[in-house]
C-alpha cells in the first residue's frame, strides 16, 4: 500500500482515485451506514468537497483505493459553506446539534478532516491500521505544508482510541452525541498536527472493522 495526496489542480495525475474514492465512501457511509447524504448509483460526493479540500488516500497493490479523507483549513470557504463542524455550530446542518463545537474556529492553524473510510477489503487488524495511519499522515502532511500546528474532526469515540493506539494524542474538544441513522456515539476530535510517534500496534477487532465507517465527518447534510 501507498499514500497518494492531492487537491482539484493536481488529481488528474492519479488517473480515477478520486473518483474511486468517492464510491468506496458511497458504499461504506450510505450503503452499510444508510446515512442520508447526496449520492448517485456511484458514488457519495457533499458540498465539502471543493476545490479549497485536500484529499490522502490510500491504493493497495492492485490499483484499487482502499482508504481515504478529506481535509480543509477551518479559514475555508466555498459559496455559503464553509468546514462542516462550523457549519454545524453555525446552525447550518441541522442534523448536528451546534454545541458539538463548543467555540468558533476560523484559523489557518487548525485543518478539519472529514469523511475518513477504509474499505472492507483490508480484513486484518495490521493492515486496516497501517492504512489508517498512512491517511492520517497524508492529512497531516498537507496541513502542516499550509502552517497548521492542530487538526479536528467529528467522529466516533471508537476511533479516538483507534488512533490513539497508532501514535497520535487525540482528545475529546466537546460533548457527545448519538447519530439516529448508525445509533454510534460522536464527539469533536482534536489532536496536534503531528505524524504518528509509535509504532502500530494491532487495533481491537470492534475498532478495526470499519472504524473509518464510524469516521471523520458522520452526519447528513443540508446541502
Amino acid at each position: 500500500m501507498h499514500n497518494i495526496t492531492f487537491d482539484f489542480s493536481d488529481l488528474h495525475r492519479h488517473g480515477s482515485a478520486f473518483y474511486d474514492f468517492l464510491k468506496l465512501r458511497k458504499k461504506v457511509f450510505v450503503d452499510q451506514l444508510g446515512w442520508d447524504v447526496p449520492h448517485d448509483a456511484q458514488v457519495e460526493m457533499d458540498q465539502y468537497d471543493t476545490p479549497v479540500a485536500h484529499y490522502s488516500l490510500v491504493v493497495d497493490e492492485d490499483g484499487e483505493v482502499v482508504g481515504g479523507a478529506r481535509a480543509m483549513a477551518t479559514t475555508a470557504m466555498w459559496g455559503v459553506h464553509s468546514y462542516m463542524l462550523r457549519d454545524a455550530h453555525l446552525g447550518k446542518l441541522k442534523y448536528i446539534p451546534p454545541e458539538i463545537l463548543p467555540h468558533d474556529i476560523a484559523t489557518p492553524e487548525v485543518w478539519e478532516c472529514t469523511r475518513l473510510v477504509i474499505a472492507d477489503k483490508l480484513t486484518t487488524h495490521e493492515a486496516r491500521a497501517a492504512c489508517l495511519r498512512m491517511i492520517v499522515d497524508g492529512l497531516v502532511e498537507r496541513a502542516r505544508a499550509q502552517g497548521a500546528t492542530e487538526m479536528i474532526c467529528l467522529s466516533s469515540i471508537a476511533l479516538m482510541r483507534a488512533l490513539r493506539q497508532i501514535g497520535y494524542d487525540v482528545t475529546r474538544a466537546g460533548p457527545t452525541y448519538r447519530n439516529d441513522e448508525d445509533g454510534r456515539v460522536y464527539a469533536a476530535l482534536r489532536m496536534p498536527a503531528e505524524f504518528a510517534h509509535r509504532e502500530t500496534m494491532p487495533l481491537v477487532a470492534a475498532q478495526a472493522h470499519a472504524t473509518m465507517a464510524e469516521g471523520f465527518g458522520s452526519t447528513r447534510h443540508a446541502a
